[in-house]
């Protein structure tokens, strides 16, 4: 079972890390990152490199594509060298899923046209914009049309145990939830958008202008 993750310059680790620490677990899965030539990409703010492994020429099959995000998809939006991939790899594909505005990504190729989907609650205006219906569930499924979408960075850890159930069963998501310790009790809460006040907005707003 092969599992294709695209990387591209400033892609956000975790959307792309998170997915990986389960799925190369599951028994006969192979992991390839892929991208437009190899080499190393550098995620949003230069810190972490991350190397492109094999080109999208040479992953034509994979059962599995996890497209993760980034401010870099913005750039992708238009490319038609990794949307055309996306679109030719859906057809054989068991799940085309992504992470955070990785679902740019799926609805600029045009596989998320009408449909409901999730992204990063910053995005959400942008997906809608290009032909997705978004929604704030932390992950959607359309398992008849093969997609499966999940909202910012960490929710990737949640779509790919749920992924590990449908590839294989309901222990097995158990047994790699239980490998990763993936138990979250954070010392804050607000995780979602509408938890937020003022004050924790405009520090992010202040954060993420720094990191760019």
């Amino acid at each position: 079972m092969q599992i294709a993750i695209p990387l591209f310059d400033a892609v956000t680790a975790l959307d792309a890390v998170g997915p990986y620490e389960v799925l190369q677990r599951l028994p006969g899965a192979t992991v390839v990152f892929v991208g437009a030539e190899r080499g190393s990409v550098r995620t949003e703010n230069g810190f972490l490199g991350l190397d492109v492994d094999a080109t999208f020429d040479e992953v034509t099959r994979p059962d599995v594509v996890v497209v993760p995000g980034g401010i870099g998809t913005r750039a992708l939006l238009e490319d038609e060298q990794l949307l055309g991939w996306l679109r030719d790899v859906h057809t054989g594909t068991r799940f085309t899923t992504s992470v955070c505005t990785g679902s740019l990504l799926l609805a600029a190729a045009g596989l998320l046209e009408g449909l409901t989907a999730t992204t990063h609650w910053g995005a959400r205006d942008v997906l809608r914009r290009l032909g997705a219906e978004p929604v704030s569930e932390r992950v959607v499924e359309h398992l008849d049309h093969r997609i499966v979408t999940a909202a910012g960075v960490s929710s990737g850890i949640d779509m790919a145990l749920r992924l590990s159930e449908l590839l294989v069963d309901r222990t097995a998501a158990e047994a790699m939830q239980l490998m990763i310790e993936y138990d979250p009790q954070p010392p804050t809460s607000v995780g979602r958008i509408e938890l937020a006040d003022e004050e924790v907005l405009a520090r992010v707003a202040t954060y993420s202008e720094d990191k760019r």
